[in-house]
C-alpha cells in the first residue's frame, strides 16, 4: 500500500474490534469476516474479494505482537498527519512525523527525502520497520497476509463391525466424484471423527488444503458389542452346566471359539475373562468378556417338572431375595 495509506487505515475497525482487544477477540473476529467474505463464498463478487484481502491484511498485522506494536507506535505518531514533498510548509508534514522519530521536534532540525524512482515514500518505511516495500506480498502488513488455506470439508462413512475394530483402508467417493483413500485406524468407534489432513478444497491463493472431517458410523454386530478396548458377549449355559460346573465353548470375532470353565455354582451375570481377545489397537488389546446367561428350559415333560419338583425338596429352604430386601429397607 502507498504510503499515506498506511497512516490512514485502521485495521482495528477493519476487523471491528477495539484498541485494546485481546489476541482471542482479533482471532474470533477475523475468522468471522473470513468466512463472510472468502471468495469460494462469493465467486465472481469483486467487493467481496476485496475486503477479504483488507481484513487478511488486517489481521495479519494485529496478529502478530511484534507487528501490532510497531502499527500502534506508526498510528500514535503519525494520527492525521498528511505527507508534504520536500519545502512543504503545512505543520505536521512529513519532516514533523520523521523528525519527532529521531528525537527532534518540529521546531528542531529539518530533514529533506528524496522521492525514490515510483515516486513513493515506500522504501524509506520498508527500510525503517524491517525492509520491503508496503505493497510486497510479503505478509504482515507490507501485504494481504499469508496464503489462505483451503476450506475443509465433512463426510460420513458406514462400516461393518469387524472392519472398524480391526482397521482398513477404504475408497470413498467425494461430492464431485473424486475417489478419496482413507486408513480406517484399528479400533475407530461409532460416531468417531477422523481428521484427514489436505483431504478438503484447495486454497484460493496457493496455500495448503484443507482437511476432511470423516465421521464413522459403525454396523452393530449380531453377537459382540464393544466396551472401550473390550468385547462383551453374552453366553447361554444350562441349569446343569452353572450348578454343576462345565467347560464350554465361546465365540471369538473373527477367530475360532475358544474353551472356558465355568464354576460350579456360577450364576448368571457372571462375567468370564479371556485376556487378549478384545480390539488390538496401538494403544493397547482389550479382552473378551464372556457374560454368563443361565438358559431356563421353556417346556418341561411331565417326568421332568415331577423329578424337578423332587430335586427343589431337596434344597436348603432358603430364599434367594431376603438380602435383596434387607438391603432395600436400608
Amino acid at each position: 500500500m502507498a504510503s499515506q495509506d498506511w497512516f490512514d487505515k485502521d485495521f482495528y475497525q477493519v476487523l471491528g474490534v477495539s484498541k485494546d482487544a485481546s489476541d482471542a477477540d482479533i482471532k474470533k473476529a477475523y475468522r468471522k469476516l473470513a468466512r463472510k467474505y472468502h471468495p469460494d463464498q462469493n465467486p465472481g463478487d469483486a467487493a467481496a474479494e476485496a475486503k477479504f484481502k483488507e481484513i487478511s491484511e488486517a489481521n495479519s498485522v494485529l496478529s502478530d505482537p511484534e507487528e501490532r506494536k510497531e502499527y500502534d507506535a506508526i498510528r500514535a505518531m503519525g494520527s492525521g498527519a498528511r505527507f508534504t514533498a520536500p519545502g512543504g510548509q503545512g505543520a505536521g508534514g512529513f519532516e514533523d512525523v520523521f523528525g519527532g522519530m529521531f528525537g527532534q521536534g518540529g521546531g528542531g532540525q529539518r530533514f529533506t527525502f528524496q522521492q525514490g524512482a515510483g515516486g513513493e515514500y515506500d522504501d524509506l518505511l520498508g527500510g525503517l520497520f524491517g525492509g520491503g516495500r508496503f505493497g510486497q506480498s510479503t505478509g504482515g502488513y507490507r501485504g494481504f497476509g499469508g496464503p489462505t488455506p483451503g476450506r475443509d470439508v465433512t463426510a460420513t462413512t458406514t462400516l461393518d463391525f469387524i472392519t472398524a475394530t480391526r482397521g482398513d483402508q477404504v475408497t470413498l467417493q467425494t461430492a464431485e466424484g473424486k475417489p478419496v483413500t482413507v486408513n480406517i485406524p484399528a479400533g475407530v468407534a461409532d460416531g468417531q471423527k477422523i481428521r484427514l489432513r489436505g483431504k478438503g478444497h484447495p486454497s484460493p491463493d496457493g496455500g495448503a488444503n484443507g482437511d476432511m472431517i470423516l465421521t464413522v458410523n459403525v454396523r452393530k454386530h449380531p453377537v459382540f458389542e464393544r466396551d472401550g478396548l473390550n468385547l462383551r458377549v453374552t453366553v447361554p449355559v444350562t441349569f446343569e452346566e452353572a450348578a454343576l460346573g462345565a467347560t464350554i465353548q465361546v465365540p471369538t470375532l473373527g477367530g475360532d471359539p475358544v474353551k472356558l470353565k465355568v464354576a460350579p455354582g456360577t450364576p448368571s451375570g457372571r462375567v468370564l475373562r479371556v485376556k487378549g481377545r478384545g480390539v488390538a489397537t496401538k494403544k493397547g488389546t482389550g479382552d473378551l468378556l464372556a457374560v454368563v446367561q443361565v438358559a431356563v428350559p421353556s417346556h418341561l415333560s411331565k417326568e421332568a417338572e415331577e423329578r424337578l419338583r423332587e430335586f427343589a425338596a431337596l434344597l436348603p429352604d432358603e430364599n434367594p431375595r431376603d438380602d435383596l430386601i434387607a438391603r432395600a429397607k436400608g
